[in-house]
Formats: C-alpha cells, structure tokens, sequence
C-alpha cells in the first residue's frame, strides 16, 4: 500500500456542532457558507468559518476525529448550555443524527475498530481514486461528558460507535471540573473513568485542570491522548500542558494534538477584540508548540495535528495565514524550513495518530 504524501489525521473537529448549532451545510464549501452567514450577527465567527468537507478533502485530511458536544449548566452559569443533561444528550443525539445522515450520502464514513481503519486508509492511499470522490472518516469523541445522564450511558454510547471520550470541557462539569477550574474528578467522575478502562475506550485529558490530570492517568490504564492542547511553557493557561504534564504524556506513549486557537498560541488574547495579523499569530506560532514537544521528547513521535478549527470561532481567531482548513498543508513548509526530515513531518501529519490508534486497538 503506498502511502500518499501529504495525508493528514485532525484529531478534533467539532463538525456536527457546527451543523447543527451553527446551521451549517458542511457539504458546502467554506466560501459559500460565508456567503450565506454574510450579515448575521449572532455568533462572532458569522462568515468566518474555516471548516467544511470540500476543503478537508482538498487539504488531504481524511480521517478526522469529530466530536459530539454539549454542556449542562446550571441557573445562573455565564457558560452557553443546555438546562438539564437529558437536554444534552438529546443534542448530542442530534450530533450523531447529522454525522449518519452524512454517512447516507456518502460523505464521511464512521471508524469504530481498526480492520475499518485499515479498510479506510486502502481508499485514501489509493491514488487512481481521485481525493474529492473519497468519504472522510471520523473517530467519534465526546468532548465533556455532562451529556452522560448516568454511567449506562456511557455503554449506549459506546454501542454506537463512541471510542474516545473527555470528562470535562470549560468550567463546573458533573464528572470533571474543566478549563478555568481547580479540583479533581468527581465521585462519578471516577467511575466514569474506571467504565472506560473497562470499555477499552480512548481517554482524552483535553480540558481536564491540573488535579484532574493527575487523578485520571493515575486511575486510567489504557490509551490516552491529548486531542487539541499546547504548551503552558510558552503560553501561561492553565489550559495549557505544563512540561511535566507533558513527559506524564509521553511515558503513557500518548500523542498530543497541537491546536490552532489564537487565545492559545499567545499570552491575554482578547476574544472578539483582538486581531491575528495584529498580534502577529501566524502558523509558525503553531509549530512553535510542536517544536516545544519535540524538544522534550527528543523526537518527532508525540506530537500531531488536534486543529480544533471551527471550534466555537473563526478566521476571527486562528493563524492569518490560514484562510481554510485545507491551509494545514502549509505546516510541511515551515516545518522543514525548521530541519524537521520528510518523516518527521508524515509523524506529525498522520503517522502518529495511526501508530496510536493501531496500539490502541490492536490489543
């Protein structure tokens, strides 16, 4: 099977989000949405998008790791949610309605176990198949999981293609507190946790705080990843990995997937005030990150592409050089321009999460 140059794994996009709460046509190419968004005034990133499924599959992303989302808040939360968890799940009902419907249509094709997986690379390796004629595959990820109305869920989930989740997202979680938080995991936190060793899911640390991470990879014993994360070294958040969250990483021989976000990639970014161009936020301050990652391990082997393009923002907040996602093909450039080798740079574009998702499910 010869492997195409430039093939690309995104471990996070939050697709269906933007489908179903954004009133997006993914099918849609990213410039024809901004034509429909043009004028609206409802959400910052109105006509500013950057993800859609022409351009993932002109950028030669073809496996994609999407999301379903949706947090529960309570009376009173400054945070965007929904009033109840069954509410929530409802929603991230919805989530998997679109992703099958896109599935119907020949779209995006669903990757549960790892002859799937095989099966899906073949078709993208397989270059007498033109790219724009070829389904992209997604890895279905619960981002936060306040949308579990209780553990049994966590198995109904699983049952329809679930295989990585993350406990917590920003804020009060029922199983994790998350971004600008402190604790650790709550009571059924940790029996989530214990249900997805025993699942042999995925465990996502993305959002988790510091005494979060701590407890879960201790209490956790399979596969674990970082999806979207950068590094604290270099932007001060507690959002952000430190060093030694980061080492805990790579003995754990997990992989962490560098994110595109603005307020990430430079210190007090101002949401809906502050310009990429005028901070100066380019893709290089992206690879920065992965540089960092490198450096502490030595190698090229843990660090990936966790985009999170879309997520909640637009071209309002990401690099300004990147006009679509289709624009990640840029990171090979500034990488090599950096002496990472040919395969250093198919590590971080897609080798990585492959050998990743092989060990995990190959067992």
């Amino acid at each position: 099977m010869h492997e195409p140059a430039g093939f690309i794994i995104d471990a996070h996009l939050d697709l269906a989000m933007n489908a179903i709460e954004w009133n997006r046509d993914l099918k849609q190419s990213v410039y024809r949405i901004r034509e429909r968004e043009e004028g609206m005034t409802d959400k910052l990133d109105r006509a500013k998008g950057t993800v859609a499924l022409p351009e993932l599959r002109k950028g030669r992303i073809g496996l994609v790791v999407a999301t379903q989302i949706a947090r529960f808040v309570k009376p009173g939360s400054s945070l965007p949610g929904w009033n109840s968890p069954e509410i929530a799940w409802g929603i991230t009902q919805a989530q998997l309605a679109w992703y099958r419907a896109m599935e119907d249509q020949g779209e995006m094709v669903q990757i549960v176990n790892l002859a799937q997986l095989e099966e899906h690379l073949a078709l993208w390796f397989d270059s007498t198949v033109p790219d724009k004629n070829k389904p992209v595959g997604y890895i279905l990820s619960l981002e936060g999981a306040d949308s579990l109305v209780n553990i049994s869920y966590l198995e109904k989930a699983y049952a329809y293609g679930l295989r990585a989740c993350g406990p917590a997202h920003y804020g009060p979680g029922r199983y994790a507190p998350g971004t600008g938080m402190s604790g650790g995991l709550t009571r059924e936190g940790r029996e989530l946790v214990a249900e997805m060793d025993r699942l042999k899911m995925i465990l996502d640390v993305t959002h988790l705080t510091d005494e979060g991470f701590t407890e879960a990879t201790d209490l956790f014993k399979g596969a674990i990843w970082a999806s979207h994360h950068n590094c604290r070294a270099l932007v001060s958040h507690q959002r952000q990995l430190t060093d030694e969250q980061i080492k805990i990483l790579l003995e754990r021989d997990a992989v962490i997937g560098g994110v595109f976000d603005t307020w990430m990639l430079t210190d007090n970014w101002v949401r809906g005030k502050d310009d990429p161009r005028e901070r100066e936020i380019d893709l290089e301050k992206v690879v920065d990150h992965y540089d960092h990652i490198c450096q502490i391990a030595g190698n090229s082997l843990h660090i990936a592409i966790g985009s999170d393009l879309d997520g909640a923002y637009g071209k309002e907040q990401s690099p300004y050089d990147l006009e679509d996602i289709s624009d990640l093909q840029h990171l090979k450039t500034i990488l090599a321009n950096r002496g990472y080798s040919p395969e250093d740079i198919e590590n971080i574009f897609y080798r990585n999460w492959l050998r990743f998702l092989r060990k995990a499910w190959g067992n």
